[in-house]
């Protein structure tokens, strides 16, 4: 039972009734400090009708996208959401406010946020690198023996490397933090001139913390970064996973022939807004992107609860605003042939039991806002993996068990992938192999300290690949962050397998509903363990011995932890 039925609620309220002339309540403006807004329109409303009603109450439009009635407004009147709340053309108002840090999955925090699907764990330096560079296949790239990822999902020059690696004129999304565009092993497979970034740098938070820091120094002091790059990290891991080439240099993704574009919809610092998220995803529609790979959480609330005691009125219709908005982006985006994959989740939760959630909200959106513990129904939402259309996915490791840090949850997660677990090692002792490898920017290795004075890395989670005079530079990093785009990996390639021609955006395109049933059913089958009741046991770099025990439900078809199974290339394109 995924906790979608909330969503389809409220959305279905929106939309009930026709909308009568525009009409807002009647309230003076009281002057105030400026404040931000995320302003929904009613379904069917007419954009210009709920401009004017944003106006009359004192409000500025900084962004607006028309295509599903989202707009950021900023405004000095103190009582603004009074005057347009009860607007004809107004359907939810909510205060504005910039996204979590990105946390780890091992259960540490960088920042307030906490663990879930953007998060990622740096693989870290607690253990040597246990596979080597020789014995590689013939053909394959240098570093293809470390990609044991890739072979449990066939993804290799003996498997679906034979039969497909994928077409140009399919075109990956890569909802993230930015790619590094001119990363040897992304540049040749990156359309730059589709690619967008849609976010603003913001230097700190309410409180005066560091969000993105300063914007850049040169050449003009500008707060937009250019959309090639990628300052956190994150971004370019799940490009590479997605389509490193086949060019002798590094590694190799699922589908190494197909074209990335950017769609930047998460700041330096891994906080994701609701607009840019928005944007992107109507974007990518608009011009013909196939599959978009989502790894992250719209915040400031991990879960999103329309009637959750422990929130206030003003909470629970922020939290109903996030719901609505990005439904109607994702369903905007499906409706156009867009495969919408995305991460399960970091937290090491069954979505489908009432949990446990002290990360929200996870940034100061006014001064000395901090979060709190709160009970979390299953009616509650994590956008965008559990809205509809979605393909949710959790992560394995090299032995094919699901990932100690992977939510779960019968009904929750669609279909897994390989995304890594350091701790899967037989005894739970640390290995950082056992993570996945993929493209790393050189200046973050760089401004890091991560490289000797030659270029060389001197830490174990950097690995470095040369072809000739030409050098490039590879992480280790695990999370459903890390599953997710190697499922979109094969959802491109069945779209390339079987696509038709797109005749309004050139290249090719296939109905999602069909992406997705061959993507379930061609994945690997793997049952529940047994027992059911799964303890995972981690020894921990500094010391002591982490236990957990998750349960897998569900049998036939589906189950908790795998869905319908392993993504698997070959059998995909077979």
């Amino acid at each position: 039972m995924k906790r979608v039925a909330i969503a389809a609620a409220v959305t279905a309220l929106a939309a009930a009734a026709p909308i009568p002339p525009v009409r807002a309540r009647q309230v003076i403006a009281e002057p105030g400090a400026e404040v931000e807004y995320v302003v929904l329109y009613s379904e069917g409303a007419r954009p210009a009708d709920a401009q004017r009603v944003i106006r009359a109450a004192g409000g500025s439009i900084l962004k607006e996208n028309a295509a599903v009635g989202v707009a950021t407004v900023t405004t000095r009147n103190a009582r603004f959401a009074e005057a347009v709340r009860d607007a004809d053309a107004i359907d939810d108002i909510a205060h504005n406010r910039s996204i979590g840090s990105v946390p780890t999955a091992a259960g540490g925090v960088a920042g307030r946020a906490t663990v879930q699907a953007r998060a990622v764990e740096k693989a870290g330096d607690g253990a040597p690198a246990s596979a080597t560079f020789g014995g590689a296949v013939p053909g394959a790239e240098p570093l293809s023996e470390l990609q044991w990822d890739m072979k449990q999902i066939h993804a290799t020059v003996q498997g679906s490397y034979r039969h497909q690696q994928g077409d140009p004129g399919v075109l990956v999304g890569v909802i993230d933090t930015g790619v590094d565009g001119s990363h040897p092993d992304i540049a040749p497979n990156f359309n730059r001139e589709l690619s967008r970034n849609f976010t603003v740098d913001i230097p700190v938070d309410a409180d005066g913390n560091k969000a993105d820091g300063p914007c850049q120094a040169e050449p003009d002091h500008s707060c937009n970064d250019p959309a090639d790059v990628d300052e956190n990290d994150h971004g370019t891991h799940v490009a590479s996973s997605i389509a490193s080439p086949v060019n002798g240099l590094g590694t190799s993704g699922v589908a190494p022939k197909v074209s990335i574009v950017n769609l930047r919809a998460g700041q330096d610092s891994g906080y994701f807004f609701l607009q840019p998220t928005v944007d992107a995803l109507t974007y990518a529609a608009d011009i013909g992107v196939d599959v978009v790979n989502m790894s992250y959480y719209i915040d400031p609330w991990l879960f999103n609860c329309v009637d959750n005691p422990a929130d206030s009125p003003a909470e629970r219709l922020e939290q109903a605003t996030i719901i609505k908005a990005a439904q109607r982006a994702l369903t905007y985006a499906y409706n156009r042939g867009v495969t919408l994959v995305s991460a399960a989740g970091n937290g090491a939760t069954d979505y489908t039991k009432e949990l446990a959630d002290g990360s929200s909200p996870d940034f100061a959106g006014v001064p000395g806002e901090l979060p709190r513990p709160r009970t979390i129904p299953p009616s509650c939402v994590s956008m965008p993996s559990e809205g509809r259309h979605v393909i949710s996915v959790s992560s394995t490791g090299v032995s094919r068990r699901k990932s100690y840090y992977s939510d779960y949850g019968d009904g929750h997660v669609d279909v897994a992938a390989p995304g890594g677990d350091v701790y899967d090692t037989g005894d739970g002792t640390r290995d950082v192999t056992r993570a996945t490898l993929a493209a790393y920017p050189k200046a973050l290795a760089e401004e890091r300290g991560q490289l000797n004075p030659d270029g060389t890395p001197k830490v174990t989670s950097v690995v470095r690949s040369c072809r000739g005079e030409v050098c490039a530079y590879y992480q280790y990093l695990q999370g459903t962050s890390m599953a997710s785009p190697r499922a979109a990996g094969v959802a491109a390639l069945i779209v390339a397998r079987f696509g038709r021609p797109d005749r309004v955006h050139g290249g090719k395109t296939l109905h999602p509903a069909v992406v997705e049933m061959v993507l379930k059913g061609t994945a690997t089958r793997v049952s529940c363990p047994v027992p059911a009741a799964h303890t995972y046991t981690r020894h921990l770099p500094g010391g002591g011995t982490a236990t957990a025990t998750h349960t897998c439900e569900g049998g036939g078809p589906h189950n908790g932890f795998y869905g319908y199974g392993i993504v698997d290339a070959l059998r995909a394109v077979r």
